[in-house]
């Protein structure tokens, strides 16, 4: 097993801008950042005993070459303490206001706090050291360089910002190697199916499908190798997968009872015949009453993949938390537990529970507890 655990926890650590100034942190807002010890337990009372979570860059590095470790220590600690094994992303849509992103020197300095992070982890944590140095490259490329819709808020720029960020994850992984040689990588990307709707859509959906392998290849250094890629980067494939991960082209969205539909268990067999590497369902999740049947539609298919052999590494529900909405802050349901009370404790949604713990035991983890949590306030649904 590549993780403590097959299935994950992930925590929301977007710390994005809008066009509008407002800059958000889904690590204090959904109260992770100050109950990390007590949502660690829980999660690892339910058997998800490895998590993604997050070192938010703008506040760890609030000037050059300045450090201020106040935000990530205590959740170190409490991963250490309660023995969570963490993925850190080192950057989660969001960076300090001091680098330019689209400076040639944005790689280094990313590169800087990276290395930096690197020797806080080696001397506070005792478990192998793993990184998502960027997360989703193709995504963020598109929403904050072609659409506008988040930093660096720009149009026509997307491929561009790929070519950076791609940079920045080579000079990354190269600080943290020099640091702790023994550390992990995980590429996050989102994993899409593009249909076609019109008779003439062949060859554009075709591009659509073809373009989220961009930023992967360009880390391997199999296309645009001046940008520093090699295969050595590529470690555990990350693949970020959504009820919403399935369109026609310039169409609506299809949902997986469609005969149309593209199977997960198909897509992954992809991925794996592509880039030979361990394969690790990165986020994947759904709202409300869609909770418990999403995920055993995503464990069965992946369950598939693994028969046909493809090496599964596991599948992190992401969020675990609800949360609120990145544009409006509504409330969405979509997680394993409910936001926090003032006491840190988090309602348990029975039905993904329930689920949680069936595919647990058919994946060879072991059984996974309901009430033995102690931060879980109730159950609920």
């Amino acid at each position: 097993m590549h993780f403590q655990s097959f299935f994950l926890a992930g925590f929301e650590c977007s710390c994005h801008r809008f066009p509008d100034g407002r800059q958000l942190d889904l690590l204090a807002s959904t109260g992770h950042a100050e109950w990390t010890r007590s949502d660690y337990a829980a999660a690892m009372a339910l058997g998800l005993r490895t998590a993604r979570d997050g070192v938010r860059w703008h506040l760890t590095h609030p000037a050059p070459y300045a450090y201020d470790w106040s935000s990530v220590l205590p959740m170190l600690r409490a991963a250490r303490e309660t023995g969570m094994q963490v993925i850190w992303d080192l950057c989660h849509f969001g960076w300090p206001p001091w680098i330019d992103i689209w400076s040639s020197r944005f790689p280094e300095a990313f590169a800087r706090h990276a290395a930096a992070v690197a020797r806080l982890v080696a001397a506070e944590s005792e478990l192998p050291a793993m990184y998502c140095p960027i997360n989703e490259i193709s995504y963020w490329s598109w929403a904050g360089g072609d659409m506008a819709h988040f930093s660096p808020n720009a149009t026509g720029r997307g491929r561009e910002l790929k070519r950076q960020l791609v940079r920045a994850f080579v000079h990354a992984a190269d600080a943290i190697l020099e640091v702790d040689p023994g550390a992990r990588f995980l590429s996050a990307e989102p994993m899409i199916a593009v249909h076609p709707w019109l008779l003439d859509d062949e060859g554009p959906s075709a591009e659509a499908n073809a373009s989220q392998f961009e930023a992967v290849d360009m880390i391997t250094g199999r296309v645009q190798p001046e940008l520093g890629g090699a295969e050595r980067y590529l470690d555990i494939v990350g693949v970020n997968y959504y009820p919403h991960n399935q369109w026609l082209h310039c169409g609506p969205q299809l949902r997986h009872d469609d005969a149309r539909y593209a199977p997960l268990s198909d897509l992954l067999q992809a991925q794996g015949q592509r880039y030979g590497r361990p394969i690790l369902i990165a986020e994947t999740g759904a709202e409300g009453a869609a909770r418990a049947p999403w995920l055993r539609y995503v464990a069965d298919q992946a369950m598939r993949a693994r028969t046909a052999g493809v090496d599964m590494a596991g599948i992190c529900l992401y969020p675990v938390t609800d949360y609120p909405g990145w544009e409006d802050g509504r409330y969405c349901s979509t997680g394993l537990f409910s936001a926090p009370s003032d006491t840190g404790q988090r309602a348990l949604y029975a039905p993904l529970a329930v689920e949680l713990r069936h595919q647990a035991s058919r994946f060879g983890d072991g059984p996974a507890g309901l009430l033995n949590a102690p931060s879980v306030l109730a159950i609920e649904g």
